[in-house]
């Protein structure tokens, strides 16, 4: 049986795959739920004044201004005077616009 190019000739050659490791099952997602959680505080906040504090500070911590007069107006039931608070006070800080 000769070839007449002298190149081999694998004209016949077949190929098979097999494995003997099991078929991987198919995932099941089907008890899969979606949730949205936040750890941001829903709407007002609270601040307990500590010693040195004022409402410009408060507000700038809060706010990034000094725009104490929201935090003020939030708290009228309890400061008669912005510049009357005092340490252990808790304060109302309303969300930021």
């Amino acid at each position: 049986m000769g070839n007449e190019t002298g190149k081999p000739d694998f004209s016949n050659v077949q190929s098979d795959v097999q494995s003997t490791a099991p078929d991987a099952p198919k995932a099941d997602f089907s008890n899969v739920e979606s949730k949205v959680a936040s750890t941001a505080p829903d709407g007002d906040q609270t601040y307990t004044v500590a010693a040195g504090d004022n409402l410009s500070k408060i507000a700038k911590h809060f706010y990034g201004n000094a725009d104490w007069k929201r935090i003020f107006d939030a708290n009228r039931d309890q400061l008669s005077n912005p510049d009357l608070i005092k340490p252990g006070q808790v304060l109302k800080i309303p969300a930021k616009d």
